[in-house]
């Protein structure tokens, strides 16, 4: 196995894991904004063992959560993993037990009977006081901040996936899921409604045209759209050897859009262009139209052909989806020609109009998917204005918090973290949101790697 781990790319560099969990004071050089207080969350897959298969991928590795806390002119760093019990039990064997995906054909026969709770390695979000820890097919983790201490699963009825969200008319969570009474792989859909405190209101399931891997959502005043796009799930293909998550684009693109009031009865399924979207920038209504701003693989990243050859190097694009619900038709327009993920906005303004949005691009080599540029977009006039980091260093998704609870619309700063590869550490920075083109206004110097991760939260206070 170690002679896998080697050339696995998800193994090696700053995608490698780190094996320490650690309370850290940093250093800090420039100026913490004085009403910047608080803590940035990262959540991001780091294995505490080496895995079991050969074809490991990064999305399958154990979470482990990153803590920034700011305040007083001090930032301090806290890491843990998340103790899901897969992380209990193989940290007790002292090896990796489960296979990649959950994949039978190269777990350990003694955890066969098992039901594993996840990785918890993809989200974290706030919701009704509880700080939860998310990922793809299994309950979240709730955490207790800024500690990270692991509390339990917390009951929204079952799976939720990586990006549920709070409805700001209603402070509801809105909520989708691969099906719990489902098979592995299956083409069952849940989705739900938690209140404002976080205790559930409504789970419902259907059938989509096939199984896909579905990471994020739209949610409106109204509404929930669920995109089902190509990236396909097949249980007897995994069992023969081959990807558990292929492309295949003659399957169609489909959109489940459901009434949030009315539940499953209302829905209904809108074509769009075969595409791969993992990310939602904002979504709002305008009247029997919604509008949302994903980011649009033309193929799906990262992942290969249904025969196990490999995929091919797509990019994302800031798209518009103009889904006419009286046409059941779906318009798509570019709003932006930068390469990038991890779109992120002003959150006060989610289901509504907004202006400004951020996410952080990419200029490498195709298919090197490490993001080197801040984008600043302002939506209403088309005016951007972009940071690139020194040439081999890489940047996570950059947070977006608001200078107060009055502040205007943008007003505020973005917190993100740099991997510096000259010194193989890594820096927590903070930009001035509307200034992004200046760089980092403060910066805090880890003595070591912060692995490539996926999300991130800022939480006040």
């Amino acid at each position: 196995m170690d002679g896998d781990v080697r050339i696995n790319p998800f193994l090696s560099g700053n995608f490698a894991p780190v094996r320490s969990e650690d309370d850290l004071v940093l250093p800090v050089t420039g100026a913490l904004p004085p009403g910047l207080r608080g803590t940035l969350y990262r959540n991001g897959p780091n294995p505490q063992f080496d895995p079991r298969d050969a074809n490991y991928h990064w999305f399958v590795g154990d979470g482990m959560l990153h803590a920034f806390t700011v305040g007083d002119g001090q930032v301090r760093y806290r890491n843990r993993w998340v103790r899901t019990n897969k992380w209990t039990l193989e940290h007790e064997a002292g090896r990796a037990l489960f296979g990649s995906w959950g994949n039978p054909m190269t777990t350990d026969p003694s955890v066969l009977g098992v039901i594993s709770e996840g990785v918890a390695n993809t989200n974290i979000i706030t919701h009704g006081g509880h700080l939860l820890a998310l990922e793809e097919a299994h309950a979240p983790f709730e955490m207790s901040g800024p500690d990270l201490e692991t509390v339990g699963q917390y009951d929204l009825g079952g799976k939720v996936t990586a990006h549920p969200k709070t409805c700001p008319f209603t402070g509801e969570l809105v909520f989708f899921a691969y099906a719990d009474d489902a098979m592995p792989l299956s083409n069952k859909i849940s989705w739900g409604l938690a209140d404002k405190d976080g205790r559930l209101l409504k789970r419902e399931t259907f059938e989509a045209p096939y199984c896909a891997m579905i990471h994020d959502c739209i949610v409106t005043e109204h509404h929930i759209v669920i995109p089902v796009l190509p990236l396909s799930g097949s249980l007897p293909r995994a069992m023969s050897g081959k990807p558990a998550f292929a492309w295949e684009p003659a399957l169609g693109g489909h959109l489940a859009v459901i009434r949030r009031d009315q539940g499953v009865s209302s829905l209904r399924w809108i074509e769009v262009p075969a595409c791969y979207v993992f990310h939602v920038m904002n979504a709002f209504e305008q009247g029997e139209t919604i509008v949302a701003d994903v980011m649009r693989y033309d193929t799906a990243p990262l992942f290969p052909n249904p025969d196990g050859t490999k995929g091919e190097n797509a990019a994302a694009y800031l798209t518009r989806w103009t889904i006419d619900l009286a046409a059941g038709a779906v318009a798509e327009a570019p709003l932006d020609d930068t390469a990038g993920e991890f779109p992120r906005f002003d959150e006060r303004f989610a289901g509504m109009p907004y202006r400004y949005g951020w996410l952080v691009g990419q200029s490498l080599k195709p298919g090197d998917f490490r993001s080197n540029i801040v984008v600043h977009l302002d939506l209403a006039t088309g005016a951007r204005k972009t940071w690139t980091v020194p040439k081999g260093d890489a940047i996570s998704e950059a947070v977006f918090t608001p200078a107060g609870p009055d502040a205007a619309e943008g007003e505020g700063w973005l917190t993100a973290v740099i991997y510096r590869a000259v010194e193989d550490v890594s820096e927590f920075v903070v930009f001035d949101a509307q200034a992004v083109d200046k760089g980092p206004i403060a910066g805090a110097k880890l003595p070591r790697r912060v692995p490539f991760g996926f999300h991130g939260q800022w939480v006040r206070g």
